[in-house]
């Protein structure tokens, strides 16, 4: 018997299967064949939802980067957390840390994909920096932070560190640690914070996300 499924389901069916083989075999290595297969649908079906195995990586972009922004926004909402922790892990939910956020950023990171990651990054910019934003003027209003320009400062770290922090920038360990230590150096600076400031909240912010063991 033939299964008839709503389209929206239908399409995030597709999505699934092909973040879960993108992941386990990379992006160039999957064909729309083994989707097809995997999902049991005929091409034209495919093709109703999506116009190629690109649109594919497109949508999942999509929805990852909205998954990324409703992270971030439930963290920031999280009132009984001091307000650098907070910042912290709402910056940290930004970094995508698993075989298949690997994957779609290897790719968005392609010449040929440079619009899709361009779409990335001002999504992020529209609907994190007013997150972040807000962050920063809880932590003003609290006297932790002095600066006149919070929104362009929260721009300037989010375009940063959605670069430099990247697994695939291709910085050594070490050289990335040391951005990491110069990244808080001078965030703190453009916050007008006191220094160790944001030092002294990373460790209970990576506790509360689980990424320190």
């Amino acid at each position: 018997m033939r299964i008839v499924k709503e389209a929206e389901e239908r399409r995030n069916e597709i999505l699934d299967v092909a973040e879960r083989l993108f992941g386990m075999k990379g992006f160039d290595h999957t064909s729309t064949n083994d989707i097809l297969n995997e999902v049991g649908i005929a091409r034209g079906t495919l093709y109703y939802h999506f116009k190629s195995k690109e649109d594919i990586l497109d949508a999942m972009i999509g929805r990852m980067t909205g998954q990324i922004v409703a992270a971030a926004k439930a963290i920031a909402g999280q009132k009984e957390v001091p307000v650098l922790q907070r910042l912290t892990m709402t910056l940290l939910a930004l970094n995508v840390d698993n075989d298949l956020g690997h994957e779609v950023m290897e790719q968005v990171h392609k010449p040929q994909n440079a619009l899709m990651h361009q779409k990335m990054m001002e999504r992020l910019l529209r609907e994190v920096n007013p997150v972040i934003t807000e962050l920063v003027n809880e932590g003003i209003a609290q006297g932790l932070c002095r600066t006149d320009y919070p929104a362009e400062v929260v721009e300037m770290t989010l375009l940063y560190s959605c670069t430099v922090f990247d697994e695939l920038s291709g910085y050594g360990e070490d050289e990335r640690q040391k951005k990491a230590m110069a990244f808080v150096y001078n965030l703190e600076r453009m916050l007008g914070m006191e220094g160790g400031s944001l030092q002294e909240a990373i460790l209970p912010a990576l506790q509360n996300t689980g990424a320190a063991r």
